[in-house]
C-alpha cells in the first residue's frame, strides 16, 4: 500500500489497523543525541486518548507507547525509531452486522474499488485510530524543533457555534473537554452535543493551530512551499475537508492594502503590522506565528438510518452501531499539532541541509 509515509528528510511511515493487534510507525531521519524516552511521547498521546469524556468515543485505549528501536541510554541514535501501541479494546463484533454494507461518508466503497478487499472492522486502515501514531511521531518532531518552537491547537467552532475570540484564553483548553479557548463556548457546546447525540446524529467543527517561534527562512519556493506542505499534512488527517492559512478564504473579500502585512523597524528588527499571510510568504516562513485552520466534517458513523447499498449491489439501509465520537473534531487538536510539528521538523532539516545553520 503506497501513501503511508510522510516527509522528506524527517520521514514517518505508519502501519496497523483500527481492530488489528497493534498500530505503529517508523521514524527515519531523526538526528542523533536528542533526549527521548517513552514518557516524552506518552504525554502527547494522553491528550488525544479516547474515552476521556462523554463527548468522545468510549473505546478505552490506554495508548501506551513502546520504543522498539533508535534510542539508547535516553538519546536518539540517528537510526530508525520504531514505535508501537497495542490495541487493547477493539470490539470487532460491533461491525459484523454491516460487513456487507457500504457505510455512507466512509472509505468502505473506495477501498473496495481500489483494492478489491477491505477491513470492515472500524474502517481498518482508514480509521482515525491511525492518528495516534501521528501524535507519537509528532512528539519526536517536537524534540527536533526544540523548546523555542511552540505548537498549540484549539477547537474554535462546533457545528454553527463559534467561540468569541475576545475571550480567547490558551490556558482554558486544558480545563474543558473540548479544547476550547473560550469557557462560555464550551458550556454551550456541551448542551448542543447532548442534543445531537440524542438525535442519533453528529456535528463537525473547526480547529485552529498556531506555531510560534518558527525560524524565518523555513520552506522553499514553488512546489515545496511550506504552506503547501502544511495544507497537505492537515488535509491528510481523516475527516478534514478544508484547510486555510492565515486569513484564508477571507482574503478573497479583502483589498490589497488591507491584506498585505505592512512592516516597520522596531528595536532594530523588522516587525509586521498584521499577519494575514499566516506566517508564510512565497512558501517561506516569515518568522511570524504560523496560523492554520482546518474544517472537520461531521462524524460519518451515526445511529440514524441512512440509505446505502450492499457489496452485492442491492439497495439497503444502515444504522451504524458501536462507539463513536459525536464530533471527531474534539480529539483532532492534538493530531493537528502533530502534523504541523512533523512538517516543520522536516523543513528544518531540509533548510539545514541546503543553507546550513
Amino acid at each position: 500500500m503506497s501513501g503511508s509515509g510522510f516527509g522528506t528528510l524527517f520521514r514517518v511511515t505508519s502501519f496497523g489497523e483500527s481492530h488489528g493487534p497493534a498500530i505503529g510507525c517508523v521514524i527515519d531521519g531523526c538526528p542523533p543525541r536528542l533526549p527521548l524516552a517513552e514518557p516524552d511521547i506518552q504525554h502527547w498521546l494522553d491528550r488525544r486518548r479516547p474515552g476521556q469524556s462523554r463527548f468522545t468515543t468510549q473505546r478505552q485505549e490506554p495508548d501506551r507507547v513502546q520504543i522498539l528501536s533508535g534510542v539508547f541510554d535516553g538519546q536518539t541514535t540517528g537510526t530508525p525509531i520504531g514505535l508501537l501501541i497495542v490495541n487493547e479494546d477493539a470490539r470487532s463484533k460491533d461491525y459484523s452486522a454491516i460487513k456487507d454494507l457500504f457505510r455512507p461518508g466512509h472509505a468502505d466503497l473506495t477501498y473496495q474499488a481500489k483494492y478489491g478487499i477491505r477491513d470492515y472492522r472500524g474502517g481498518g486502515r482508514s480509521s482515525a485510530r491511525e492518528t495516534a501514531m501521528r501524535v507519537a511521531a509528532g512528539a519526536v518532531a517536537r524534540r527536533v524543533l526544540g523548546a523555542d518552537v511552540r505548537i498549540r491547537a484549539a477547537l474554535v467552532q462546533i457545528g454553527p457555534h463559534a467561540i468569541d475570540r475576545a475571550r480567547w484564553d490558551w490556558d482554558e483548553i486544558e480545563r474543558n473537554p473540548f479544547w476550547s479557548p473560550d469557557a462560555a463556548a464550551a458550556d454551550g457546546w456541551a448542551t448542543f452535543l447532548d442534543a445531537v447525540r440524542k438525535q442519533g446524529s453528529s456535528a463537525g467543527g473547526i480547529i485552529e493551530v498556531v506555531a510560534e517561534g518558527v525560524p524565518a527562512g523555513l520552506g522553499a519556493p514553488v512546489f515545496d512551499r511550506l504552506d503547501a506542505d502544511l495544507a497537505k499534512a492537515l488535509m491528510s488527517i481523516p475527516a478534514v475537508k478544508g484547510v486555510e492559512i492565515g486569513s484564508g478564504f477571507a482574503a478573497a473579500s479583502m483589498a490589497g492594502p488591507e491584506h498585505n502585512d505592512g512592516m516597520r523597524m522596531r528595536n532594530g528588527r523588522i516587525s509586521f503590522l498584521s499577519n494575514n499571510a499566516g506566517g508564510v510568504l512565497g512558501g517561506i516562513a516569515t518568522g511570524q506565528p504560523i496560523i492554520a485552520r482546518l474544517a472537520i466534517k461531521p462524524t460519518s458513523s451515526v445511529l440514524s438510518p441512512q440509505p446505502t447499498v450492499t457489496a452485492g449491489g442491492a439497495d439497503a439501509e444502515i444504522a451504524t452501531k458501536g462507539r463513536h465520537d459525536p464530533c471527531v473534531a474534539i480529539r483532532g487538536a492534538p493530531v493537528a499539532e502533530a502534523m504541523v510539528a512533523l512538517t516543520l521538523a522536516d523543513h528544518l532539516l531540509r533548510h539545514r541541509a541546503q543553507c546550513g545553520g
